[in-house]
């Protein structure tokens, strides 16, 4: 099942760059070292909020093995499921088909692809913190990812 998910993903994303896949919803990877947590948080955020009105995506430089069992305890407190996802790497595909690239403390690791729009987003990284410490890193990722969607021009759940 998991590997299924994100063989669609990267369907998805070869059609977008041959140029067949033309919903116009905009695209948005969210990048991190283990995506493991605020990636998978940002996601989370992401897809709750902008329901299917844009498309989005996480990955990580050195994929962890599991999801931060913190990070699902805090986003599981907002009504979020994150628990069915996984961590996975980032390929050149869905980096090239996506429009936004927020990256999240994966440094030099991250791709750069020319023309492809980044944001670099100062957050601590949760790995080992218990949720009462992972709760400021969710609701600074709810800000930025609510910001996100506003500059997208998608409007965000209430």
């Amino acid at each position: 099942m998991l590997a299924e998910r994100f063989a669609r993903q990267r369907l998805y994303a070869l059609a977008k760059i041959e140029g067949q896949a033309t919903d116009g919803k905009p695209i948005v990877l969210f990048l991190c070292v283990h995506n493991a947590g605020r990636s998978q948080m940002a996601l989370g955020f992401f897809e709750h909020l902008a329901e299917d009105r844009a498309v989005a995506w996480s990955g990580g430089s050195e994929p962890g093995y599991q999801i931060n069992p913190s990070a699902v305890e805090a986003m599981s407190e907002r009504g979020i499921d994150i628990s069915r996802e996984f961590p996975k790497p980032w390929t050149d595909e869905i980096v090239r088909a996506a429009d936004v690239v927020v990256t999240m403390g994966c440094g030099d690791a991250c791709p750069v692809f020319p023309g492809k729009r980044y944001l670099n987003w100062t957050l601590d990284d949760p790995a080992g913190k218990d949720v009462s410490d992972v709760r400021p890193v969710r609701d600074e990722i709810e800000r930025q990812v609510r910001g996100l969607l506003d500059e997208l021009g998608v409007a965000a759940r209430a």
